[in-house]
């Protein structure tokens, strides 16, 4: 188990869900803060954003190598430059939107990308750090947010098994004690059919952390599913509506969805129960509406016992349905009365 703000994150309770704001502001404040406000009414746990400048990601130059390739569903074509100057949320947002999201009790943490990132997030008294796919081989910036002392979310998307141990290896010793790593397909969207969620439970026992999702699909199957595979904390992308556009709208979810994500997250952890087969307690009342055998209409000492006057119905009380072959020519030893469970003692 983790703790971000007092929240506790891990397999003994409710998934954490965190909306991630990412570029969907579209350039405007305003829209960022009422991104906020409709995460908040939707009843998710936390709100993530991302901490970068164009220039601290890349340069400004548009040979090949700094360009997405032209079949990207989303970005083809584009400078890597003038993507992250479209997508970028300014630092000086950050404070804002933190203060509106913590005014609506969400938690608010960010993704730093380099270390004036962590500089600034530190200033601005962030409770978690979330360490982005692409980010995981960056091992100088994981070790300086985890000597901040404060819990590391790490994404997985394309690492190697070696490359998450080393990741984790450079938390620990930088002096991270509450880690969580997230299954994710560094994919933009990304297919349901290459999520792998089998990979869960392998990733929690090769880690032994608690484990989640960083989700890219549409829609919320894939992290509802992940839960039955024990997914503590959820990361969706979210937007006002898709239909403003964005640079991750396509993949994100509207309002409605991320509220529907909560609820049913919440339902999908319950479910999961624990490992036994029988009667819940919820069950007894109707394990007295099984069938058995019933005497079903009055009869006297000596009739011999028929169809007519026994049968298997509702409720249960009398011999079980298997017994009919056996009752069926006996006599029974007294008068019976309608509606009365048949027994041994009674043929």
């Amino acid at each position: 188990m983790i703790s971000i703000a007092g929240r506790a994150i891990g397999p003994g309770h409710p998934p954490f869900v965190v909306a991630e704001l990412s570029g969907n502001h579209n350039g405007s404040l305003e829209q960022a803060l009422a991104i906020v406000d409709a995460v908040a009414d939707s009843g998710a746990h936390a709100i993530k954003l991302q901490t970068y400048t164009p220039d601290t990601l890349t340069i400004d130059c548009d040979a090949p190598a700094f360009r997405l390739g032209d079949g990207h569903e989303l970005w083809g074509g584009q400078s890597l430059y003038r993507l992250y100057e479209r997508a970028h949320t300014p630092w000086e947002w950050h404070d804002p939107i933190l203060q509106r999201a913590r005014a609506r009790g969400l938690i608010a943490f960010s993704s730093p990308f380099d270390a004036t990132a962590v500089e600034l997030l530190e200033k601005l008294g962030v409770p978690a750090y979330k360490i982005a796919s692409s980010e995981i081989v960056d091992l100088p910036l994981i070790r300086l947010a985890a000597a901040t002392g404060k819990p590391l979310v790490i994404s997985t998307g394309m690492a190697s098994a070696g490359e998450i141990h080393a990741a984790l290896a450079a938390a620990r010793e930088a002096g991270c004690t509450q880690l969580a790593v997230l299954s994710c397909t560094a994919a933009y969207p990304a297919s349901p059919a290459e999520s792998n969620l089998r990979s869960l439970p392998l990733l929690a026992a090769l880690t032994g952390e608690v484990v989640g999702i960083s989700d890219h699909t549409p829609g919320i199957g894939v992290p509802l599913a992940a839960v039955a595979l024990g997914a503590c904390l959820i990361e969706k992308h979210v937007t006002r509506s898709r239909a403003e556009g964005g640079v991750d709208a396509a993949f994100s979810l509207e309002p409605p969805e991320l509220a529907a994500l909560v609820v049913e997250s919440g339902r999908a952890w319950q479910a999961l129960g624990e490992v036994a087969i029988g009667p819940r307690p919820s069950e007894r009342e109707g394990l007295r509406f099984r069938r058995s055998l019933y005497v079903v209409r009055d009869v006297r000492a000596g009739e011999t016992v028929t169809p007519d006057n026994v049968r298997s119905i509702r409720p249960a009380g009398g011999l079980p349905p298997d017994a009919t072959a056996d009752v069926m020519g006996r006599r029974f030893t007294r008068d019976v009365a309608f509606g009365t469970p048949l027994s041994w003692d009674l043929i």
